[in-house]
């Protein structure tokens, strides 16, 4: 059990623990009132929860059924209504819907087959071998399920080309820049915020 903010937060070892890059986010987001939030890869339910002040409706979601099970515990811990998660990898648990704020903190790692993980605790670390797997397949998508003034918040290592993120965004029609970050080890934590 970990206290973030005022949140009571339950941690269990498959799923990512609240660490740097998530706290990061959670200080810096662009949450306005009666916001409707996306929130991909919620893990313990640490940056959904921290937007629920704010935003009208949160829907929260993971690839690893653990993180859900112990975010559904988090949220009925912290008392909040207005979060519903869903299973399912990227945007698929929200096919053809539409937000003002999608949230990620990407598995954003540059990862070879020494460095995998067992279990689903993997999902959280592996970016592939330019930790860049699941940001491209991320950015890919993004646009298509904001609304016009929407805006996105990822956070990304400086491990994983920081520059062609920034770029991407830029070429989907995005003003992008990097709004926060945070030096740890041999590696910069940044956030980069999007908007339509």
């Amino acid at each position: 059990m970990m206290k973030i903010g005022n949140y009571l937060i339950e941690t269990n070892e498959n799923v990512y623990e609240p660490a740097e890059d998530s706290y990061l986010l959670a200080e810096n987001l662009m949450v306005e009132n009666g916001d409707e939030v996306l929130e991909i890869g919620t893990g313990t339910g640490i940056i959904a929860i921290a937007a629920s002040n704010k935003a009208k409706s949160i829907i929260a979601t993971d690839i690893n059924f653990n993180a859900l099970e112990i975010a559904e515990k988090n949220i009925k811990k912290n008392n909040i209504g207005n979060i519903d998660l869903k299973f399912g990898n990227l945007f698929e648990p929200v096919e053809g819907e539409k937000f003002d704020l999608i949230l990620f903190n990407t598995p954003y790692l540059p990862t070879d087959e020494d460095d995998i993980l067992e279990g689903d605790i993997n999902f959280a670390f592996d970016g592939g071998l330019n930790g860049r797997n699941v940001i491209d397949e991320f950015l890919n998508n993004v646009k298509d399920y904001l609304n016009e003034t929407g805006k996105v918040q990822l956070i990304q290592s400086s491990l994983s080309n920081v520059e062609k993120t920034l770029k991407r965004l830029l070429d989907l029609g995005f003003i992008a820049e990097i709004t926060a970050k945070e030096h740890i080890f041999f590696e910069d934590i940044l956030l980069i915020s999007g908007f339509l």
